[in-house]
């Protein structure tokens, strides 16, 4: 019962989320580029978030605090890494949560990821836990921004990250 109660909660705030995630693309025009100093102002999504992105090599990351959690990602290529999808998918997406005031690494979390590229065609994942490292692979179509939505629950608190992706 529960399951499918967490189910149902996180489908109605994931098509939330991919329509404001819709209506956010003419608002942030310059963004999906890559550098380490660039950041992200997402204050009107939530009033909790804020958060910065770039990349390292192949590899973009993204960091945001939403209600006292650091959510770190990395989006890496699945070929770059030199691994391959039973699935097909090209992109590994993964994510480590952190309690912001006392820095422990947190673990125990549910969680689901969309991606949402140019074209639309919406694509979702639950988090799979790798000791303490959740992620999930996807399929990358294209060279414009992809929203990536986060969808995660710790102890009974839901919380919600969005951000954008560019791949080169």
């Amino acid at each position: 019962m529960m399951k499918r109660l967490l189910t149902v909660t996180m489908a109605l705030l994931f098509g939330i989320g991919s329509a404001s995630m819709a209506n956010a693309t003419g608002e942030h025009g310059g963004h999906g580029s890559k550098t380490s100093q660039e950041k992200m102002d997402h204050g009107s999504q939530s009033g909790h978030e804020s958060g910065g992105h770039g990349s390292m090599g192949n590899t973009f990351s993204h960091e945001a605090v939403v209600d006292g959690i650091r959510a770190e990602f990395q989006v890496m290529s699945l070929d770059e890494m030199k691994m391959n999808d039973p699935e097909g998918n090209t992109h590994h997406v993964m994510v480590k949560f952190f309690n912001q005031s006392t820095k422990e690494h947190t673990t125990k979390v549910i969680g689901k990821i969309k991606v949402i590229p140019p074209s639309g065609k919406e694509q979702v994942a639950s988090l799979k836990d790798y000791s303490g490292i959740y992620a999930a692979n996807f399929t990358v179509e294209g060279k414009g921004k992809h929203g990536i939505i986060c969808l995660f629950k710790i102890n009974d608190n839901k919380h919600l990250v969005k951000f954008w992706y560019k791949p080169e």
